[in-house]
């Protein structure tokens, strides 16, 4: 396994540079003039006209170096020792050859060289396009194996015509693997024009036709890449960089793009962004819907009651926070946006495109021992139907560092119904919710993360609720469930005393894990599911048409459930239930941290059901728990209504 420790490795060079340069510039017999010179070689038996070398801040400096022996060909190759784990004198290998005036590389459509290492190995990135500054045209391949013996190696250029002054002739970076060092030779490195190699399209946005809903002012880069037939037959991906195609937009007013392939949400409306490489249509778009201004809340989050006696405030105005490392890492492939606004006087962290964050305290890590729950108010503008929202909470354990054996982490998903658009909601969990989260003295990160673009974020923090960390564990409901008031006529029971019941096989199948007990509370019928994993119930000798109707309801008491799950099936017009492949369908809605020790009245459109494509066969209804094996649950009143 290979362990990356490379921070920034298309960064700014360390103000001590390693340079190296020699010569004047040979003038290459056959070649038009150029503006620029027409220099196709790099590394032939040394450091060709201009070009200079500097190592990339973090990398051992010396890593790099020009030796007599063990050449490819010639008397001379760049050799690369690529330092342990716990170098003291860098993390990892890398640095960049450029000529500082530029190059016309225009003429040559591939970049060659070869390699060999000291034993087999996978060097992190190779490329070229680097020139230590605006890196336009950077173009790399990635995980490039090398053997012990020489092989030739081909960068294609995606667009050569976009390299009239190219600076970044060619760059590298690699970390040790399984936390030791090795050394790789690079050799005969030159810009080439082959006939071999076929170019066979590229790509934006990784090739897939995306969509995005976003308010003004967001902004999306578009990732590129070319693909490539070699001469040896192995077609190959380069990762490129977008500033190589030809950008349009279909509403330049709702959804701008520049040159370098940054999209940019203008007024509310729909556009989509397409390109070109080398005059072939990319694969890949981006359908932007606009929504106009930043739509913000109107109030502020609920002001948290809590005694500060009893409360770790990671962030909130009615605490004292404790010191965070930050509330955005801006982690590699993150696209998520954050600032601090103030809604009626309250900060609040407005995080947009989000697809995940990173809110990070390890100077110190907080020890949440003695805490019970964790709570979080959350605002979203976009719609929630289909949406999920997730939490990670990470703990790094005594050694105090990342990647360690005594790491824990847990992430729970919250959906529809439980999101609501345009409304706060006040996620409030028992630490029990997070079973995988076994340490808890070291806690390190909280990671969001899921299909909402905009969320507003306050009142983070961990709580003791006094209930020893997951709620009570016996208890039982002293009122019964609310009484149904819907006409009968509108209703298909499965249990309940205010309807006639339709024919039940089992309230609880062989294959469920959980026990079953009926019971009466205050004269009316109630079940009780204890030890719950999940408990199946069916009706596939009597399947339920439910295509008139539009809701599901059930009523469920808990003592200690964190979450509560219902998943419907319907077994298909041959009404057999054959699962994966068949004409099945299904669907299941969690909805986490469910009140405890009341009535909770679910009433849930089964258009939410997204899955139930069809609703003529219901014949399994799976009602799911957590903790596994210790929830305990009380229904009532389950039947469909329209």
């Amino acid at each position: 396994m290979k362990t990356n420790y490379i921070n920034n490795l298309i960064g700014t060079a360390i103000a001590a540079l390693m340079v190296f340069s020699v010569g004047c510039e040979r003038p290459i017999d056959g070649l038009e003039p150029a503006q620029f010179p027409v220099e196709p070689n790099v590394f032939i038996d040394g450091f060709s006209a201009g070009l200079e070398y500097a190592a990339f801040g973090g990398s051992d400096v010396s890593a790099f170096e020009v030796v007599d022996e063990g050449a490819y060909k010639g008397t001379s190759v760049m050799r690369f020792a690529v330092p342990d784990f716990d170098n003291a004198s860098g993390a990892y290998a890398g640095g960049a050859f450029f000529v500082p005036g530029g190059r016309d590389l225009s003429g040559f459509n591939v970049l060659t060289f070869w390699a060999k290492a000291s034993k087999s190995a996978n060097i992190d990135i190779l490329g070229f396009g680097n020139d230590l500054g605006e890196n336009r045209f950077v173009t790399t391949i990635t995980n490039t194996p090398v053997t012990t013996n020489w092989q030739k190696y081909y960068i294609p250029i995606p667009d050569p015509s976009k390299l009239t002054q190219e600076k970044g002739m060619f760059y590298y970076s690699e970390g040790p693997e399984d936390g030791r060092g090795y050394t790789f030779w690079i050799d005969e490195v030159k810009f080439e024009n082959l006939g071999t190699i076929a170019p066979r399209g590229g790509g934006i946005f990784n090739g897939v036709d995306s969509t995005v809903t976003a308010e003004s002012g967001a902004e999306f880069a578009a990732n590129a890449y070319g693909l490539f037939n070699l001469p040896n037959g192995v077609d190959m991906r380069v990762e490129a960089s977008a500033a190589f195609f030809e950008f349009f937009s279909s509403n330049p007013s709702v959804a701008s793009v520049d040159a370098n392939g940054l999209v940019t949400v203008g007024d509310e409306g729909e556009a989509t962004i397409t390109a070109t490489l080398a005059g072939r249509a990319a694969t890949g778009s981006l359908a932007v819907t606009s929504t106009g201004a930043p739509v913000v809340p109107r109030v502020a989050a609920p002001t948290p009651t809590e005694d500060p006696a009893d409360v770790i405030s990671i962030y909130s105005n009615a605490y004292t926070n404790e010191p965070i490392d930050f509330l955005n890492g801006y982690w590699e492939f993150s696209t998520t946006l954050s600032e601090e606004i103030q809604i009626a006087g309250d900060d609040v962290v407005r995080y947009s495109q989000l697809n995940f964050v990173g809110i990070q305290f390890t100077a110190p890590t907080i020890d949440i021992s003695d805490m019970t729950r964790f709570h979080m108010d959350i605002w979203t503008p976009d719609q929630t139907a289909g949406a999920s929202f997730k939490i990670l909470l990470v703990d790094i354990g005594p050694d105090g560092t990342f990647g360690g054996n005594d790491d824990s982490s847990h992430e729970i998903t919250l959906s529809s119904p439980t999101l609501q658009s345009e409304t706060w909601l006040s996620i409030d969990l028992p630490l029990t919710s997070f079973p995988g989260l076994t340490g808890r003295g070291n806690l390190a990160q909280i990671v969001l993360s899921g299909d909402l673009p905009n969320v507003y974020v306050d009142n983070i923090y961990f709580y003791d609720d006094g209930q020893g960390g997951g709620g009570p564990a016996g208890g039982a409901p002293e009122a019964a469930a609310p009484t149904p008031t819907l006409p009968a006529a509108d209703v298909i029971s499965l249990f309940s005393d205010a309807y006639t019941d339709v024919p039940v096989d089992v309230f609880i199948t062989g294959w469920s894990e959980a026990s079953l007990a009926d019971t009466t509370i205050a004269g009316n019928a109630a079940k009780i599911y204890s030890d719950l994993n999940f408990v199946g119930i069916e009706t596939i000798a009597n399947q339920i048409d439910a295509t008139g109707m539009s809701h599901f309801h059930i009523d469920m008491w808990t003592p200690n459930a964190t979450s509560f799950g219902i998943k419907l099936v319907d077994a298909g017009a041959n009404g057999v239930i054959e699962g994966a492949g068949s004409d099945d369908v299904e669907h299941q809605i969690d909805f986490i941290a469910p009140n405890q020790g009341e009535w909770i009245s679910y009433d849930i459109p089964l258009s939410d059901f997204t899955g139930l494509t069809t609703r003529a066969n219901l014949a399994q209804y799976i009602l799911v728990g957590q903790p596994s094996g210790t929830s305990k649950i009380y229904i009532d009143n389950m039947y469909f209504h329209k």
